[in-house]
């Protein structure tokens, strides 16, 4: 289970029914009668959660059925949740993915000239996994560090080896830079090395993790920060997508019996 997450709904600051105070505004036949289509939506995702595993392909949900209300009806039963960010894509096209309070479910949006929009089930969306492996380069060249570096080489030397060793179902490895004595001019220089990547999510629970994807094909710069916005733990992540931003099978469980209760308390 994703670090962070609780499995009960005390766990969660927000929980699928508390996320609908505009439903007690309205009598609930009225609606139902209203939004057939975004009903039919939430029982099938209600569904589809209930059988989804970590390892198994996505699953994705149009709205382009949705009227207006149904829109609304669907925003407030899926609320927000813990992770969100950005894909960057060629062209200068952005990927928004919000998590909804029901942990394994995403919404995605895709910026072009106009606005593309889905919900997906799965660990992490497809997109974002794409753009990890497309948008990355598998090897890098380790150049002349500047004047004044100490210990940048060894760690990029062990970046390297671990990214080109790493296969699917390896553990991650994990590098440690806040227990490294690495100066400002080492921090450039493997900036400058290592480059940013497409993917940038932000995963907030009981505290702030920041995830990039890096230049290089799964390498991962994984971020922690404390209340007052300060990083207290900076690591480079090598393996597949960091555990932090991703759901669990233990989610998905979750997720469905509380879209069932939500469903069953307001539509039936």
């Amino acid at each position: 289970m994703r670090t962070g997450k609780s499995p009960s709904a005390a766990g969660h600051s927000r929980s699928a029914a508390g996320a609908l105070p505009e439903l007690a505004k309205l009598d609930v036949a009225e609606l139902a009668k209203s939004c057939p289509n975004a009903i039919e939506l939430l029982s099938n995702i209600a569904e589809a959660i209930a059988s989804q595993k970590v390892d198994a392909p996505t699953r994705l949900f149009r709205l382009d059925d949705l009227n207006h209300l149904e829109r609304e009806l669907l925003a407030g039963i899926i609320g927000e949740g813990e992770v969100a960010g950005v894909v960057a894509l060629p062209g200068g096209s952005l990927v928004q993915i919000r998590e909804a309070v029901l942990a394994g479910l995403w919404r995605v949006r895709i910026q072009t000239d106009s606005f593309h929009e889905y919900l997906e089930i799965g660990a992490i969306p497809e997109i974002v996994k794409r753009a990890a492996a497309d948008l990355t380069i598998a090897d890098f060249k380790i150049g002349q560090p500047p004047q004044g570096a100490m210990n940048v080489l060894p760690v990029l030397a062990e970046i390297r080896a671990r990214a080109l060793a790493w296969r699917p179902g390896m553990p991650s490895g994990i590098i440690n830079l806040t227990l490294l004595p690495m100066s400002p001019i080492d921090m450039s220089f493997l900036q400058e090395t290592i480059r940013n990547g497409p993917i940038q999510l932000i995963s907030r629970g009981y505290g702030t993790c920041r995830v990039l994807a890096t230049g290089i094909r799964n390498v991962w710069s994984v971020q922690f920060f404390n209340a007052m916005d300060t990083i207290i733990l900076d690591t480079f992540e090598v393996g597949g997508m960091p555990t932090v931003a991703v759901a669990a099978d233990e989610d998905f469980e979750d997720s469905a019996e509380r879209l069932r209760e939500t469903i069953e308390a307001y539509f039936k």
